[in-house]
């Protein structure tokens, strides 16, 4: 059984996603052991805990330097006995102790096809602006994994969705969530927990059905 932490900073709509998808039954060998959060507010702790799951903040705000927060965010999570870090709308960035302790063992999802709209500074509603601002036709999500990089990581799963020509970055959002997000990340969590993903020099390979 693979046992996952969830990293949120937010509603924990994807989070949601998992919970029903290993609920259903689509993603199995597999469990979520702990969401951990920055924001203490965040909703998809109180997501977290209607299901049963420990539900934790870990917030930059309690810890007197940077370092000593990247100290206890690794505990926890060597704590917890993780397998797989998933990092699902989590605003913080790793650090390098973290990133090489999980190796090939923590992803991401992102709101858009990388390389497109993605990096610094695009998260949340502000790739969805950008998208349309540079109006292209067709958008979607990604899941890869995490390096040292920001949205660097090899790509595990990626699915397109089409931009319309009424599209506010609000509605994009909201579909590129419902037709993308929410159906790679449980998938991409699936494949791992069922060993048919490897990393092999920075690309992704995943095991075909006999």
């Amino acid at each position: 059984m693979l046992r996952l932490a969830v990293l949120v900073s937010g509603g924990g709509t994807n989070l949601q996603a998992l919970i029903d998808a290993i609920g259903r039954g689509t993603v199995t060998n597999a469990e979520i052991s702990v969401v951990i959060s920055n924001n203490k507010n965040a909703y998809a702790l109180e997501r977290a805990r209607a299901h049963g799951i420990p539900a934790l903040c870990v917030s930059p705000k309690e810890y007197e330097s940077r370092e000593r927060f990247n100290e206890a965010l690794l505990t926890k999570l060597k704590a917890c006995r993780v397998d797989l870090v998933v990092l699902a709308g989590f605003l913080v960035v790793l650090p390098e102790a973290l990133i090489h302790r999980y190796a090939d063992r923590i992803i991401n999802i992102h709101p858009s096809l990388i390389p497109s709209f993605c990096g610094t500074g695009y998260y949340g509603l502000k790739v969805h602006e950008a998208a349309l601002s540079r109006g292209v036709c067709v958008t979607g999500a990604t899941v890869h994994f995490v390096d040292e990089g920001t949205d660097t990581g090899p790509i595990l799963l990626q699915r397109a969705v089409p931009v319309r020509p009424d599209d506010t970055p609000e509605t994009l959002q909201r579909r590129v969530m419902e037709e993308a997000e929410w159906v790679i990340l449980p998938q991409a969590v699936d494949l791992i927990a069922n060993g048919k993903v490897s990393v092999e020099n920075g690309h992704v390979r995943i095991a075909c059905e006999e």
